[in-house]
């Protein structure tokens, strides 16, 4: 699968919790990252789900 390239401008205290998170459960700091978006993109039915419309957001939230 490819892999879209972006430069992130992000907070060094921000980035430095998201690298100790991701050195805990053993991943780089950019699989961190890119889990954290999908979590997050699942949680408010923002992620695509293939040959399906992604679910309404959960009650209570903007989307």
């Amino acid at each position: 699968m490819a892999r879209k390239q972006y430069p992130l401008r992000i907070d060094p205290e921000i980035w430095a919790a998201v690298q100790r998170w991701a050195d805990d459960e053993m991943r780089s700091a950019n699989g961190q990252v890119e889990w954290i978006l999908r979590d997050a993109l699942k949680r408010y039915g923002r992620l695509p789900n293939k040959g399906r419309p992604a679910e309404e957001a959960p009650p209570g939230t903007d989307g």
